[in-house]
Order: C-alpha cells, then sequence, then structure tokens
C-alpha cells in the first residue's frame, strides 16, 4: 500500500456550467441541501445513486448522512468522471461527456483547519461512501486506512482497485469558495469559460489546464 502524501489534494468535480452559481452562493452545496433550497444546477451524477447517498449514514458523524456532505475524491481521473465520458452507465441521464467537467481542488489539512475552527463536522472513508463496505473516518491519523496506491493508480480494472480509488472526502453541508486553490479543466477552452465565470468573483483561483486528469 502506498505512503499517505505528504500534502494530500481534495478534488470536487462539476459541470462548468454550475461554477457562476457557486461564485454567487460563495460555495458548493451538498446534495442535500441544494434539493431542500429548490435550486437548479447541472447534475451530472447518477440519480439513484444521489438518492441512495441522501439516505445512508456517515457513522462517524452520528446524527447526519452522505447526501448532507459535499463530496470530493482524493484524485483527479476519477472513476466517475470515467462513467461521465462512457455515457453508457444505467441510469446515468447525463450525456455530455467528460469534457465541460472540471475538477474544484483544495489542500485536505487546510481543509480540515478550517472546518475544526468553525465547527464543521467532515469525514473521509476508504471507498464509496454509499457502499456498504466503506469505513468513515474523522481523524487524519487514519488515513494509512486508505489504499493510496489505488487512489493513485490509473488502470482501476481490478475490482480491489476500483473500491479503493473511490474514497472520498467529505465536507458537511456546504464548502466555502475561499478554499478552491485551483482549478482544473480538459483544454483552453473551457479554461476559458471558467475564467468568465469567475470574472467577478472576489476570490479567482488558479485556472490550469490538466488533460492528464481526463480520459
Amino acid at each position: 500500500m502506498a505512503r499517505v502524501p505528504a500534502n494530500p489534494s481534495i478534488y470536487h468535480i462539476t459541470h462548468v456550467d454550475n461554477l457562476a452559481g457557486i461564485v454567487e452562493a460563495g460555495c458548493v452545496w451538498s446534495d442535500a441541501e441544494r434539493i431542500r433550497q429548490g435550486l437548479h444546477a447541472a447534475v451530472v451524477g447518477l440519480t439513484d445513486i444521489k438518492q441512495a447517498r441522501v439516505m445512508k449514514p456517515v457513522p462517524c458523524r452520528p446524527g447526519t448522512t452522505v447526501g448532507q456532505y459535499v463530496p470530493f475524491y482524493l484524485c483527479p481521473r476519477s472513476v466517475m468522471l470515467y462513467i461521465l465520458d462512457m455515457g453508457n452507465y444505467p441510469g446515468l441521464t447525463y450525456r455530455g461527456g467528460q469534457r465541460p467537467i472540471v475538477h474544484l481542488e483544495a489542500d485536505m489539512e487546510a481543509v480540515v483547519h478550517w472546518a475544526d475552527e468553525t465547527g464543521k463536522p467532515w469525514a473521509f472513508t476508504d471507498a464509496n461512501a454509499r457502499a456498504g463496505y466503506a469505513r468513515f473516518f474523522r481523524d487524519l491519523d487514519d488515513l494509512g486506512e486508505v489504499n493510496w496506491a489505488a487512489v493513485e493508480s490509473t488502470d482501476f480494472r481490478d475490482r480491489i482497485t476500483k473500491g479503493g480509488k473511490q474514497a472520498e472526502f467529505l465536507v458537511y453541508e456546504s464548502f466555502p469558495w475561499e478554499l478552491v486553490e485551483r482549478i482544473g479543466v480538459i483544454d483552453g477552452r473551457i479554461a476559458q469559460q471558467v475564467t468568465d465565470a469567475v470574472r467577478e468573483a472576489e476570490h479567482k483561483p488558479l485556472v490550469r489546464v490538466e488533460p492528464r486528469w481526463y480520459y
């Protein structure tokens, strides 16, 4: 198993069309909160799984469910992005491919420091948070429980690797825009769309074309 990275990053994927709303709100909302507020968004996930996540408890944060958290992966080029790119997964209504999907990158330790200072619950898992076998943690000392070799792998045909690569970091209810340090995109055209979307924002993350983050 790979060693825990010295400064792990976390990555939230969203459609580029959602950026203007994120900037206006000053945060990324959880699915549960987005639904509660009746907010419109370009939804790119699997509807049945999103519904299941709303009901799935977070054991280390009693009284909360996975759907109440903003989800991040521990790597770019996630399994979910592959599903979006292929566009043939049962229950997937989104058919726009990977090109409009952007990665919002943040520093895990900085996020934990902010969350602890503000009393915001957070957690991480060693697999897809919706999976019955996923384990939940609330202490960075437990990061060694994550299969980092799987997280960093680019070949996830193996079942164990595929499961480990889907480890998540979760932030309760909302994630502040100002903690987004970088936005990774597939090409220059999407980079321009991102730049336009954040033009009026006080906080402007670095926008980088990162083709290796895509399929």
